[in-house]
């Protein structure tokens, strides 16, 4: 039986959001329901509510979440009801040329759930990111769920989900930092500080901040 939720929702481009009942669906094969614990609120939440991502509205909105699962389908062995996790974009698949290569993140099959999430009146919800985690409980493919210590408070470890995974990233994968590399990172935001954080770890020698704001510098 889908459980009822609040969660903020984005109805129109531009429109202020507002707070919407969801219903949620009990997870199918291959899917979880995550109670949320902490979302962060992002600057790509801005970017679905005016419209830059897609036009697809109504948008469930939020991504940077972690929570404990509530309930799993079948055939979920990678998580289980309890366990403490952060959300990812998507799932990959595990089987396509890039996974059995060892780079998900080229995955030619990512996935998120197969259930829409709803309005009360049955009008199919767009998730942020196929996550929209401003809400009490959210629904996503298994494979979006990373278990993490639960000893990290909620609203730390939800930005791993996000903006620490997409500077890391960045650094450790597009970029393939290496032992003795050179690096300037061009803005010190959250994303940028994980940049440079992924470089250090990578074992660059001389990583280079660059931002037009103090604070910023600072912060890096």
């Amino acid at each position: 039986m889908a459980s009822e939720v609040r969660g903020v929702v984005a109805r129109d481009k531009g429109a202020p959001v507002t707070m919407e009942t969801v219903l949620v669906p009990d997870p199918g094969p291959g899917e979880v329901v995550v109670s949320v614990q902490a979302c962060g609120v992002c600057h790509t939440d801005l970017h679905y509510r005016e419209g830059g991502i897609s036009a697809d509205f109504p948008f469930l909105l939020g991504h940077e979440a972690a929570g404990a699962v509530e309930s799993v389908g079948e055939g979920v062995t990678n998580v289980a009801v309890g366990d403490y996790v952060v959300l990812n974009w998507r799932a990959v698949c595990g089987d396509c040329r890039a996974c059995r290569r060892g780079r998900p993140w080229y995955c030619f099959a990512t996935h998120n759930a197969g259930q829409p999430m709803t309005l009360a009146d049955g009008t199919e919800l767009s998730p942020a990111l196929g996550i929209g985690a401003f809400v009490e409980k959210t629904l996503v493919a298994a494979g979006q769920c990373t278990k993490v210590d639960p000893r990290a408070r909620p609203e730390v470890a939800g930005l791993l989900g996000c903006g620490v995974m997409a500077g890391l990233g960045a650094a450790l994968n597009t970029a393939a930092v290496s032992r003795g590399d050179s690096v300037a990172v061009i803005g010190c935001g959250g994303v940028g500080d994980a940049a440079i954080m992924g470089a250090r770890l990578a074992g660059a020698a001389t990583v280079i901040g660059v931002d037009v704001d103090d604070r910023k510098l600072d912060w890096a």
